[in-house]
């Protein structure tokens, strides 16, 4: 799998949100109550949802965010190296405030961390490095 970023509003059309979060200067990450790995704050947008408000939802729902500012960063899409198929997304960004305790979700928790963990601690090795590198990039 690869993942490409592209300037806001550039893919026309989306099917996910990814939110990259910090809380108290750190990085925000969820834990699937499934899996062990750690990810990015996200999901498809539902029907009559924009994308904003698909980020808004999911940033909630999967850390229990209660205030924060959040804005768009990219376009983004992810599929297969030869690019026969994949998903066009959006990327925000979140600074937040305060956090609550997580919605009854799929997440089983919540946790900062200095730095990106490891590639083999990601649930989306492919994706969500590229995408914080596009951040470092925007606030440089």
């Amino acid at each position: 799998m690869i993942c490409k970023t592209h300037e806001i509003g550039a893919l026309g059309t989306y099917k996910y949100v990814v939110v990259l979060s910090c809380y108290q200067g750190k990085i925000l990450l969820s834990r699937h109550k499934e899996r062990d790995t750690w990810e990015t704050q996200g999901g498809h947008i539902e029907p009559g949802e924009t994308p904003l408000e698909a980020a808004r939802r999911e940033l909630y729902e999967e850390s229990g965010a209660a205030e924060y500012e959040i804005s768009p960063l990219c376009d983004y899409w992810a599929g297969k190296e030869d690019e026969s198929a994949g998903a066009n997304g959006m990327v925000f960004h979140a600074c937040i405030r305060t956090l609550v305790a997580i919605p009854e979700s799929e997440m089983a928790e919540v946790r900062t961390f200095e730095n990106l963990p490891e590639n083999n601690m990601l649930t989306y090795p492919a994706i969500t490095p590229v995408l914080f590198c596009r951040l470092r990039e925007e606030a440089n």
